[in-house]
């Protein structure tokens, strides 16, 4: 049975037509002389018939043509990127940089380095994105570099860990952020928290107000409950359109842009008036155990997270030979300068054991500079990380619809709405795992979980541009980075997979090679054999009926 469907049906009855269903066969006669005459252009149009009812026959067609549209832009590129990268790591992570490194100073010097990896990171991926044009990310570079067993593992460990579980500690975050002022004593509860944030991804509020302690009725949980209303349309937007997506990301990164821009604005007047004594301890108490440090670099890199983002969409980017590294070189110097001053504002306002102690850094600093009206650093933070959720939910939809798309995955998921253009399967896959990811995680496991694997397959890519300078000498590469780049990320790569390990062996990096063993055991007989379920074609079939699907074949 043929899976490729379109929108369009006719409903035709076999009783009608003598117990044959001539409609559907003089459709496909018409088809076919239309395709080969000449008069237009030529394009896959094929039928396919299910039976729906006892009497009934549904013919489902479908064009070739439906793939995904080139509609973002620069603008666009930019917010993606500064919109996925500034969400929840700058509110979070500046307590386990500065816990890892013992000091101002070398937490400075930390924040620093990520930026410089990620900015390096990000123009090894302009110049892969820019000589593979495939939406993807890692997948499609490394199926290309380094072969299709390698390609297979990275959008395994995407699915299962690392994109999902970036998802799940932004949605936390968010939980965290807007739960902390109504809950002021002693922290919101677990359960509300992991609530909080599976509403903000699944986009659905289903609470009712009668459900609420007496207590938590003021002012304050009305203004929390705003936030999730603000929340609700991140899958939405996403699988209605990639250009509107790409426009709320615009909105909400200027949002976060402001609100950073104030606590640094409050950071340079509390220096101003002489607020020195905090940083003025530079490296008093540093840490020089390097495995340590590591552990702070994992923080500091969670926070710039988001530096590939837009390689995940290269299919979607307006002239992306141009607009990729560009997009980048104005996006990553910027977050560079903007974590760096927000740093420095928290460590005038916040002595080292407070800043430690606090359950949200940001709040912290807002009720010692802003007074009364620090209810608006929550709300600040609540659209960071709902940008940052945005991006990160556009994102790692493209990886596993490209992945599905190159037969590593179900079919389904390759498949593309016929109206919206949009990676619906995908989406809604994503979006049920990074649940279920909520459900056990906390934030500082989640994020050893993401980052663990993340840099390995990060170096995997890196060692794949490599390889790719011997290998595909002849390929065009409008971008080209210096070969030393790569090489020494594939070493910092090693150090930060490495080195937490050797300092302190957890059970999440015990869970991430189970893991990825798992992923080498499932891909012999269903990628390289291509083994097939009896069911999927039925299952398949249902499932592009009620989604209104089609498949999506990658145009060069």
């Amino acid at each position: 049975m043929n899976n490729r469907v379109h929108s369009e049906c006719s409903d035709t009855s076999p009783r009608a037509n003598g117990g044959n269903s001539i409609p559907m066969r003089r459709k496909r006669e018409a088809t076919h002389r239309e395709r080969t005459s000449g008069d237009g252009p030529a394009t896959e149009d094929r039928a396919v018939s299910s039976d729906v009812g006892e009497n009934s026959v549904v013919t489902i067609r479908h064009q070739a043509n439906v793939k995904m549209k080139q509609q973002v832009g620069l603008v666009g590129g930019v917010a993606f990127i500064v919109g996925t990268m500034i969400g929840s790591g700058i509110f979070i992570s500046p307590k386990s940089v500065l816990s890892g490194t013992g000091s101002v100073a070398a937490s400075l010097l930390v924040w620093t380095g990520c930026g410089v990896i990620a900015l390096c990171g990000a123009l090894c991926f302009a110049e892969l994105g820019t000589m593979i044009h495939k939406s993807g990310g890692e997948f499609s570079y490394l199926k290309e570099s380094l072969g299709p067993v390698p390609a297979f593992i990275s959008v395994w460990t995407g699915i299962i860990m690392s994109k999902t579980s970036s998802q799940a500690i932004i949605a936390l975050s968010f939980a965290q952020y807007v739960l902390t002022p109504v809950f002021d004593a002693c922290g919101p509860p677990q359960l509300l928290l992991k609530l909080v944030a599976a509403t903000v991804i699944c986009k659905c509020c289903t609470c009712h107000l009668n459900w609420w302690p007496q207590s938590l009725l003021n002012w304050r949980f009305f203004l929390s409950s705003s936030y999730w209303v603000i929340a609700v349309t991140v899958a939405i937007v996403n699988c209605y359109s990639a250009k509107l997506a790409a426009r709320v990301q615009v909105v909400f990164m200027l949002i976060k842009v402001i609100a950073l821009i104030v606590i640094i604005v409050g950071g340079i007047v509390k220096l101003a008036q002489g607020n020195t004594g905090y940083i003025a301890t530079g490296f008093e108490d540093s840490e020089t155990n390097p495995s340590v440090i590591a552990l702070a670099f994992y923080g500091g890199l969670w926070a710039f997270d988001g530096w590939n983002s837009l390689n995940y969409l290269t299919e979607e980017l307006v002239n992306p030979n141009v607009n990729l590294p560009r997009a980048i070189w104005i996006a990553l110097p910027l977050v560079m300068v903007i974590y760096l001053l927000t740093n420095i504002s928290y460590l005038t306002v916040l002595s080292k054991d407070i800043l430690l102690a606090s359950p949200a850094v940001a709040v912290s600093w807002g009720d010692r500079v802003l007074g009364s009206v620090s209810t608006v650093i929550p709300l600040a933070v609540a659209c960071s990380t709902f940008g940052a959720l945005n991006g990160s939910c556009f994102t790692g939809g493209r990886l596993f619809y490209v992945a599905a798309r190159a037969g590593h995955f179900p079919s389904i998921l390759s498949y593309v709405h016929v109206h919206q253009l949009t990676p619906w399967c995908s989406l809604i896959f994503t979006t049920v795992i990074s649940l279920i990811l909520i459900l056990p995680g906390n934030i500082s496991r989640l994020i050893n979980f993401f980052s663990f694997t993340a840099w390995m397959i990060n170096g995997a890519t890196f060692l794949g541009l490599i390889v790719m300078r011997f290998t595909r000498k002849d390929w065009a590469r409008p971008y080209k980075v210096p070969v030393v780049i790569p090489a020494v990320l594939v070493l910092i790569s090693g150090y930060l997979v490495v080195a937490p390990i050797v300092q302190d062996p957890q059970i999440e990096f015990l869970y991430a090679a189970l893991i990825i063993f798992c992923g080498l055991i499932l891909y012999v007989p269903f990628v390289h054999f291509k083994l097939k379920l009896g069911c999927m074609d039925s299952l398949i079939t249902r499932a592009q009926l009620f989604l209104q699907v089609a498949p999506s074949k990658f145009e060069p």
